[in-house]
């Protein structure tokens, strides 16, 4: 399939291209924004796990329309490096670090921030028990440091994958903020678990102290948990967000959109910086990757294969 395939196939990564966006993620957060006014008020935002950036880019453009831009400050923290965004600070470091956090008030000259976005997710293996945990352990890194730099009354944001164990979490995050609900934007794929948290006015128990050495999920955990009936069992609103005259992000669109201009291809607007994958594409590139030595035959010969093996199948010898 070529460039214009996926175009055609997800609407929202062609749409951000076309808007400059560096990911479709983008879209999440616009509509999320859309349905709960996540930007009014907030003049210090933190971006947590931000490359390659787009939710760095729509707080960057959204907060800097409010009356006073001048006072916006915006920090966006991952462990990879991100290329630079205009009205953006960036911190290479270790949302579980302390010091991180520490760098993090100190960019908002010592004031708390009024709203903290997450949008990271792990690498997924495809093994749905240990994807959900993994993304739970990371939501939970993500709320220890926000409990170290969101003001009271504040707004937390962050990815979830709906599993069955994610009453869990709630019940964690309702101890937190008074306000917990989980929502779906338009573009976020139907065929996903991906949700997102909106916690808003932040509200930590009394006599509560951030300790990023003391985990936030108890481990003595009760299988039962979720089995609870009545008010011993925690319901958190659903909310499917975004105008239902949106674009579908599980269906295929055309490249020529009714009433639109001719279709172009637009490049990515921000390649990767430095990806994990990136000796890979070097080595495959520079035809590099290399098969191991077949062993030799019973007369002690080598077996010669034929000059396209390296990227040819079995079917071939």
């Amino acid at each position: 399939m070529g460039r214009s395939s996926k175009d055609k196939r997800d609407i929202y990564y062609r749409l951000a291209k076309e808007e400059g966006w560096r990911a479709r993620s983008a879209f999440k957060l616009l509509q999320l924004d859309q349905e709960f006014n996540l930007f009014t008020g907030v003049n210090r935002a933190v971006d947590l796990c931000a490359a390659p950036g787009s939710w760095s880019q729509v707080l960057s453009r959204k907060l800097g329309q409010e009356e006073h831009p001048q006072e916006v400050k915006i920090v966006a923290v991952d462990l990879q490096a991100m290329a630079p965004l205009p009205g953006v600070t960036q911190i290479q470091g270790d949302i579980t670090k302390v010091s991180t956090a520490q760098e993090i008030i100190r960019h908002f000259e010592g004031q708390p921030a009024d709203l903290v976005v997450c949008d990271g997710a792990p690498d997924v293996t495809g093994l749905h028990d240990v994807d959900e945990y993994i993304q739970a352990q990371l939501l939970l890194a993500a709320l220890n440091i926000t409990t170290h730099v969101l003001k009271p009354r504040g707004t937390f944001v962050a990815k979830i994958f709906r599993g069955k164990d994610v009453t869990l979490l709630y019940s964690q995050l309702k101890i937190f903020f008074s306000s917990v609900t989980c929502a779906k934007p338009r573009s976020s794929r139907n065929s996903s678990i991906e949700a997102f948290v909106v916690c808003q006015n932040y509200s930590p128990p009394t006599g509560f102290m951030p300790n990023m050495s003391n985990p936030l999920l108890d481990h003595s955990y009760n299988v039962d948990f979720n089995q609870l009936e009545g008010p011993n069992r925690v319901i958190v609103p659903f909310l499917a967000c975004g105008d239902l005259s949106a674009f579908d992000s599980d269906r295929t669109y055309p490249l020529q959109l009714e009433g639109d201009q001719q279709y172009e291809y637009t490049p990515p607007t921000q390649p990767p910086i430095r990806p994990p994958y990136e000796q890979a594409c070097h080595l495959r590139r520079n035809n590099l990757l290399q098969k191991q030595d077949a062993p030799s035959t019973p007369g002690g010969d080598e077996m010669e294969l034929p000059a396209e093996s390296s990227t040819g199948t079995l079917s071939d010898l």
